[in-house]
């Protein structure tokens, strides 16, 4: 089993930035791909990112790309989401999750996945 603890939310203005952190506990930090999602009032959870185990092979929803970086540290047992250039649509609750198979993360399987953090609120104002 893992814990993931998601920090770094908060309310930023059109065309700021954030860094979303998720803390890892529990198993090996490496035995898992990890993923952000997201969930607007109202939409479904959609995916936004996705890293492989070693940090090698990332992965975007094709509109986060270019503004979404997803990184990890092992060291740390912590993934990262790098947000630049917010828009008032990417307000809402922003979740880390871990599976054992990253494709589990960025395909549609995405809704068999078990660990899942309790999410962070993102607010952007216009």
């Amino acid at each position: 089993q893992v814990q993931l603890v998601e920090s770094g939310g908060g309310t930023e203005q059109t065309g700021g930035s954030l860094r979303l952190s998720c803390a890892a506990s529990g198993r090996t930090f490496g035995d898992y791909a990890m993923g952000w999602f997201r969930q607007a009032p109202g939409k479904n959870r959609e995916f936004v990112a996705a890293i492989s185990r070693t940090g090698e092979n990332t992965y975007y929803a094709d509109l986060k790309k270019g503004r979404f970086t997803i990184s990890r540290d092992n060291a740390k047992n912590t993934v990262y989401l790098q947000m630049n250039s917010l828009k008032p649509e990417d307000t809402a609750t922003y979740y880390c999750a871990a599976d054992t198979v990253v494709s589990t993360l960025y395909t549609d399987r995405w809704t068999s996945i078990k660990h899942w953090g309790q999410g962070t609120q993102v607010t952007v104002s216009s």
